[in-house]
């Protein structure tokens, strides 16, 4: 290297311009013999270490830190530490980064830039690793229109120009292996964009982050924690979750208890394992659905605006906490489902939003790259890397924190290019629709890797549009879900039962439509966060009448969401009847369980759960007119339906019975399939649950009396606003 090439590399490293570090700093064969240049800032003094303690000097030759040494005496490359004092007088030996060879292998590269690197996380980010017997922190971050990437922390005094990254190819992959950098130690990524512009990115890949408002990235070991779950991965594996119960409690963890009213009085995950789990458990869920854990800058988003997709939120604790949690789950047989947003993600500076100056994760024209009405911005689902990015984080959860479920939020607006966008409804694929074929073949391909690597596991669309086959196979056409929101239901079914009873008897087909639908996708009913907020009122609060009515209400809804076909959600609070609408940031009015009609409607919700685990023909078979059957749906006139759920077996039936007036009904006759005596083993007008207990004494006997097609009946006293089972002896 001649001495203008050399003054050239000199000052584009000690004024951060130099964009292949590794071509010049380090060791390096000359016609002199071996020469090594070094770039420290705060050093005074720099010493070169051979393995055998023989040390070398080097002159300073910049005053703005580079420093060089020719040993003449050497001709071949030989393994190095330097020896650092520092402007402090502090004297530390290291090794150097640039001294180290490239880590990422052709093959992974070739997987991430051709979308297919399932495991793209044990490549990207910051992984302690050793590499020959020096500990240390390997990086990686992805950003191919960068002019430069460092990686910058307190261990380099936050300089960019300190440890610039090798850019690996045409690739668009940066990497560094950092000595020294460990646990716990905070970093970011800075950036110099193509039009010279410096700017401090948190790692996409980072694992763990600072708590808001910060939002440095933290080293961090996910391998640290010993899983104890292994039996229930097993028995996951094996369970058909469309014949099993599945009765999902939706959490907010930073609201569901909180510790104290302060900003960050929340409850830690290690906390949440003992208090949430205990009440999940002793309330009969099988599932607990908990609001987005990624980690996101801003807490009135409720998790939906995700700047750290693989960093587990740090509000309630480390990695670590939430794995103890999850698996705490397991080992009392509660399968965990997490809320995730592949739809769009902040512009907050930090995140990905023109990470690399170019728009990277998203769209360069904005009519495709951004949410107007929601201020966030959309995925690129047609670029090999992004898809990447997505789909190596849903494997992700489901490998490192062992989670059960991805519940996938605001999936109708990744499906269609006009969705929000009615100034710019001209938007057309290439085939003329209006249908986003890159997030189509976006989300068949994450389904389809979901399932195929984590037996057991459920997709959860949360999807609002009349898309068809959302939960049928790829290959059939369908987008692969395994189930998805019934949200034609869930809106019906609240319209009828916010509006006064009077007036059900003109709004039948509110809760009977929903049937002609049923069975089309393997549906969950929902009564999620999203409908008591924002002006909708509790769930409590929708109902109308009178106190003891608005409980009693509540008592029929929830029993005929379990009577309906599909498997069941409930947010947090509703059971028990939270009365004022949910706020993200204070913890639910747990007290109003000393009040009666609370507490009841409390015991009321939880012996409806354990009625709907312990009898098969609620869940046994719900995808078809083989476990429902109409008795009447057409009493308008009075606001009752009745019906039948079947297991397998003709002794799981239950025969139903749900009336949506306040008005008593005496000798109200029904039909039933059996000759014999009916058991009554649920009324939601019992006294225990805050009702009248108008009732039939415990059961009926069938007479021989033909009624609604069926050769046996019933006649039996119907109670006001309230359900009642039975079962055939």
């Amino acid at each position: 290297m001649n001495n203008i090439k050399k003054t050239t590399q000199i000052q584009a490293t000690v004024t951060g311009n130099n964009d292949d570090p590794f071509s010049f700093l380090g060791m390096h064969q000359t016609s002199k013999g071996i020469e090594v240049r070094v770039f420290i800032p705060t050093a005074t003094k720099v010493r070169i270490l051979d393995m055998q303690g023989e040390g070398y000097p080097t002159r300073k030759m910049h005053e703005e830190g580079y420093f060089q040494a020719i040993i003449k005496d050497r001709k071949d490359f030989f393994e190095y530490q330097l020896e650092v004092t520092f402007n402090n007088g502090d004297v530390v030996t290291m090794h150097d980064p640039y001294s180290f060879l490239p880590i990422f292998s052709e093959h992974d590269l070739y997987l991430f830039n051709t979308g297919d690197n399932r495991q793209v996380y044990d490549r990207m980010g910051a992984h302690q690793t050793t590499i020959n017997h020096v500990n240390g922190t390997y990086f990686a971050v992805w950003a191919p229109c960068a002019k430069r990437v460092s990686v910058v922390g307190e261990f380099n005094g936050w300089d960019g120009r300190r440890h610039v990254m090798r850019r690996l190819g045409t690739t668009g992959v940066w990497e560094i292996f950092m000595p020294l950098v460990g646990e716990g130690d905070h970093y970011k990524y800075e950036i110099k964009a193509q039009n010279n512009d410096v700017f401090l990115k948190t790692d996409p890949y980072g694992f763990y982050t600072e708590l808001r408002p910060q939002s440095a990235s933290i080293v961090t070991d996910l391998e640290k924690y010993k899983w104890q779950d292994k039996a229930w991965l097993k028995k996951r594996a094996s369970k058909n979750p469309y014949q099993s119960p599945m009765n999902i409690y939706e959490a907010h963890m930073g609201s569901w208890m909180r510790v104290s009213k302060d900003e960050n009085g929340f409850i830690s995950y290690r906390d949440a394992a003992d208090k949430l789990i205990a009440y999940v458990v002793y309330m009969g869920y099988t599932h607990l659905e908990l609001m987005p854990l990624m980690e996101h800058p801003f807490d009135g988003s409720w998790g939906y605006q995700v700047t750290g997709y693989y960093a587990a939120t740090a509000r309630y604790g480390k990695p670590e906490d939430l794995m103890y949690f999850i698996d705490t789950c397991h080992k009392h047989d509660i399968g965990v489902i997490l809320d995730w947003v592949p739809a769009h993600y902040p512009k907050d500076a930090p995140g990905l939003r023109r990470f690399d100056g170019s728009a990277l994760y998203e769209h360069e024209d904005p009519r495709l790259g951004e949410h107007l009405d929601w201020g966030t911005m959309i995925f690129n689902y047609g670029r090999n890397e992004v898809k990447n990015f997505l789909i190596g984080n849903a494997n992700f959860w489901f490998e490192k924190y062992h989670i059960d479920g991805l519940r996938v939020d605001a999936v109708a607006s990744m499906l269609y290019l006009n969705y929000g966008k009615k100034e710019n409804a001209e938007l057309k694929n290439q085939y003329g629709g209006i249908e986003n074929v890159d997030a189509v073949s976006f989300i068949r391909h994450l389904n389809h890797v979901a399932y195929e690597n984590h037996p057991g596991i459920i997709m959860i669309a949360e999807e609002s549009t009349s898309w068809p086959m959302v939960t049928k196979p790829p290959h059939d056409g369908g987008l692969g879900f395994g189930m998805k929101w019934n949200m034609g239901w869930m809106n019906d079914f609240l319209k009828y039962m916010s509006m006064d009873s009077i007036n059900r008897k003109h709004h039948h087909h509110l809760i009977t439509f929903s049937l002609m639908y049923a069975f089309s996708e393997n549906y969950i009913l929902p009564i999620s966060h999203d409908e008591v907020v924002h002006g909708k009122h509790s769930l409590l609060d929708k109902m109308p009448g009178d106190y003891w009515q608005k409980f009693a209400g509540m008592r029929v809804a929830l029993a005929y969401q379990f009577a309906h076909p599909g498997k069941k959600l409930l947010f947090m609070g509703c059971e028990y009847g939270q009365f004022i609408e949910w706020k993200y940031d204070d913890s639910l009015d747990w007290h109003l369980l000393d009040y009666d009609l609370h507490g009841k409607l409390h015991t009321f919700t939880k012996t409806l759960n354990w009625l709907y685990r312990n009898e098969k023909a609620f869940y046994e078979v719900d995808d078809s007119f083989e476990g429902f059957q109409w008795i009447d749906c057409d009493d308008a006139e009075h606001s009752i339906v009745t019906l039948m759920r079947q297991g397998k077996k003709p002794e799981d039936t239950l025969v139903m019975l749900f009336n949506f007036t306040p008005v008593v009904h005496d000798h109200y006759r029904i039909g039933v399939p059996f000759a014999g005596y009916y058991n009554e083993l649920m009324n939601t007008d019992a006294e225990i649950y805050g009702g009248s207990n108008v009732g039939n004494l415990g059961g009926l006997q069938a007479d021989a009396i033909p009624c609604n097609h069926m050769d046996y009946s019933i006649a039996m006293r119907v109670p006001p606003l309230a359900a009642v089972i039975f079962k055939p002896v």
